[in-house]
């Protein structure tokens, strides 16, 4: 979400990629609430963290806990941003609605969070 969210307010005027410290793949329902804002996630898919991109990178934003506390030691350019952002996936073995509202609370809280973060740099 978080990917999408910042080609989408970017513009194409940064380089974005998601990675994780232990992917799982691109959830059914993530792509279901980000079509309810009109992106479409599904050419997406859910990588690892590499040190290439860490080289390349001038941030890092972790989303969870566990991102945050396995994130392997930055270069000394990059900064580093932790946005503690419940996972919805945990939710998954709930019932349809409340998992559901998981995701949509997730995607709202980092559609802010991204508008905060990109808008600014692009000006």
């Amino acid at each position: 979400m978080a990917e999408a969210f910042a080609r989408h307010y970017g513009g194409g005027h940064a380089e974005v990629s998601s990675a994780g410290t232990d992917p799982k793949g691109l959830h059914p329902l993530t792509k279901e609430v980000m079509a309810e804002k009109g992106i479409d996630v599904s050419h997406q898919s859910s990588k690892g963290l590499t040190d290439e991109m860490l080289r390349n990178a001038d941030y890092v934003i972790t989303v969870c806990d566990h991102a945050d506390q396995h994130c392997p030691v930055l270069p000394p350019n990059v900064h580093k941003l932790y946005w503690p952002i419940p996972d919805p996936a945990i939710t998954s073995d709930r019932p349809r609605a409340e998992a559901l509202a998981a995701f949509r609370q997730a995607r709202d809280e980092l559609e802010s969070r991204i508008r905060q973060f990109v808008l600014p740099l692009l000006k």
